[in-house]
């Protein structure tokens, strides 16, 4: 059996705070801050990495003008595979998530849940893997 390659696509977020909203991201989700490029009080890039696997990239928003990769805070939403999506829910809510869903089965037999953060993106986490190729 082969090793899967690295991740390979990274959603990406901009922030009013990119500071503020890595922290909440780290400590109400388990994301790990594996790079954090600072630009003065700004966040030039900033990789957060799910210990499972993959990870998510961010950055501090700027003017329109200035910003090669210019986003609207809190427009993202992803899903986020995870083995214990009730445990999850119990951190990110006592870490202040905004609940968009509580933890629910669905019919394809995941077990999932979705919440907002700070900035206004949506999280979606649950047991779901996605289909085999």
């Amino acid at each position: 059996m082969s090793t899967p390659p690295p991740p390979q696509v990274w959603p990406t977020l901009r922030a009013r705070d990119a500071h503020a909203l890595i922290r909440f991201l780290v400590d109400a989700f388990g994301f790990e801050a594996t790079a954090v490029y600072p630009d003065g009080d700004l966040v030039a890039h900033a990789q957060l990495s799910w210990p499972p696997g993959g990870g998510v990239m961010l950055g501090s928003v700027r003017p329109a003008d200035t910003d090669r990769w210019a986003l609207e805070p809190g427009t993202c939403g992803v899903y986020v595979v995870t083995d214990d999506p009730d445990g999850l829910f119990a951190r990110a809510t006592a870490a202040g998530a905004e609940v968009l869903q509580e933890p629910y089965d669905t019919d394809h037999g995941s077990r999932d849940f979705a919440v907002r953060d700070p900035e206004g993106n949506r999280w979606s986490f649950g047991t779901y893997r996605g289909e085999p190729r």
